[in-house]
C-alpha cells in the first residue's frame, strides 16, 4: 500500500487482513526506519554486516506496538533473502509472517514505502502489486494537525502530501496496469462492499463478507489498544468522515494547503475551495518558510509533551531500540 498516512490505511489494512489468503499486519516501517541507517552498517556484501542488519530489523518487528505474535528464526530469515539488501530482509520477514499465519500472500500498509519504490520494484519485479490509497489532502491535513505524529502546519503537511501523491501517481504511470490500483478513501467509506469487491477482483481473490466486520476482529482490538490515533478502528465504517476540513481548518490553513498541493488535489479530482477561485496561490519567500519551520517545530514539541502515557509506553520499546542501534553504529 502506498500514499500518505491518515488516509484510512489502517481501516483498509484491517479489511484486507480479514481475507483468508492475505496477511496484513500493523507495520513496523522497516524501509523508512532503516534506510537512513544503512551507510553505518558498512558493506552489506560482508556477511557479518548483513547478519547484524537482519537481527536489528527482526528486533524492531518484535517490539512493534501492535504485536505480530510471530516467532522469528534469524537463520531462516537470512536464508530466504535473494540478495544482501534491506528490501530483501523486509520481504523475507513478511514472507515468514504470512507463512506463520497460514496465508500465501501479504500486504504491507506502510504508506511511506512510496519513497522506496525503485528498490521495491527492483527486488519484487512482476510479483509486486501497488495499492494506492488516497484521500482529500485537506482531510489528511486536519487529521495530522490533531494527531500525535506528523507535521503540524498546513504548509508542511501539504508539502509532504503533494510529494507522496506525485510519487504514487508516477508509479501508476510506470508499472503495468495489472500491478497498480488506485482507491480513494471516500469511495471506500461511502461504498465499502463495492470498493472491496473491486479490490478483490484486482487481487484475484474472492470477496469475503468478513472484510466488512473488520472492527470486530482481534487485530482491530489489538490495534485500537495500542494508541489513541488508532481508536476508531473498533468502529464500523464511518461514511460521513469526509470534508471535515471545511469546518475544522481555518481559511488561512486551507489556502496554505491549496497553494502548495493544488496540483495533486486537482489531479485526483478534488475541487479547490479558495485558490484559483477567489485568490491566487501563495508564494513563500525565505522569511516566510523560516517562520513556518519555527512554528512547525514548536507545535511538534508541544504535541510530544501532551502525549498520553499509554501512547508513550506503546512507542517506547521501538524508540529505545532504534536509539540503541544508532548509538552502536556511531560508536562501532
Amino acid at each position: 500500500m502506498i500514499g500518505t498516512q491518515r488516509s484510512g490505511s489502517n481501516l483498509l489494512r484491517l479489511m484486507v487482513n480479514q481475507a483468508p489468503t492475505i496477511a496484513a499486519p500493523h507495520p513496523p516501517h522497516i524501509l523508512e526506519r532503516f534506510t537512513p541507517l544503512l551507510p553505518a552498517y558498512g558493506n552489506l556484501a560482508e556477511e557479518a554486516n548483513f547478519t547484524r542488519l537482519v537481527d536489528d530489523v527482526v528486533r524492531l518487528v518484535e517490539v512493534n506496538p501492535v504485536s505480530w505474535g510471530v516467532d522469528f528464526d534469524r537463520a531462516r530469515i537470512r536464508a530466504r533473502c535473494r540478495d544482501n539488501s534491506l528490501v530483501a530482509v523486509f520481504g523475507s520477514i513478511m514472507d515468514h509472517m504470512a507463512e506463520s499465519y497460514g496465508k500465501p500472500d501479504w500486504m504491507c500498509k506502510s504508506l511511506a514505502n512510496v519513497h522506496f519504490l525503485p528498490e521495491i520494484e527492483r527486488y519484487f519485479g512482476a510479483d509486486a502489486r501497488y495499492l494506492y490509497l488516497y484521500r482529500d489532502g485537506r482531510d489528511v491535513c486536519l487529521s495530522f494537525l490533531k494527531a500525535v505524529v506528523g507535521e503540524k502546519t498546513a504548509y508542511h503537511v501539504a508539502r509532504q502530501w503533494d510529494l507522496e501523491q506525485q510519487l504514487a501517481l508516477e508509479c501508476g504511470r510506470r508499472v503495468p496496469a495489472s500491478q497498480y490500483l488506485a482507491l480513494s478513501y471516500e469511495e471506500l467509506t461511502s461504498n465499502p462492499e463495492s470498493t472491496l469487491s473491486l479490490l478483490c477482483r484486482w487481487l484475484g481473490i474472492e470477496f469475503s463478507p468478513a472484510m466488512l466486520d473488520f472492527h470486530a476482529s482481534e487485530e482491530a482490538s489489538k490495534t485500537a489498544a495500542s494508541g489513541k490515533m488508532w481508536e476508531n478502528v473498533r468502529k464500523p465504517v464511518m461514511a460521513t468522515n469526509t470534508k471535515k476540513w471545511l469546518s475544522g481548518m481555518t481559511k488561512d490553513q486551507i489556502v496554505d494547503f491549496e497553494s502548495v498541493a493544488g496540483r495533486s488535489l486537482t489531479e485526483l479530482g478534488y475541487d479547490l475551495e479558495f485558490v484559483s477561485r477567489s485568490e491566487a496561490p501563495r508564494s513563500y519567500d525565505t522569511n516566510a518558510r523560516a517562520a513556518l519551520d519555527a512554528e512547525n517545530k514548536q507545535r511538534k514539541a508541544a504535541v510530544k509533551e501532551e502525549l498520553p502515557p499509554e501512547d508513550i509506553a506503546a512507542r517506547k520499546p521501538q524508540d529505545d531500540l532504534l536509539a540503541s542501534i544508532r548509538s552502536r553504529l556511531v560508536n562501532a
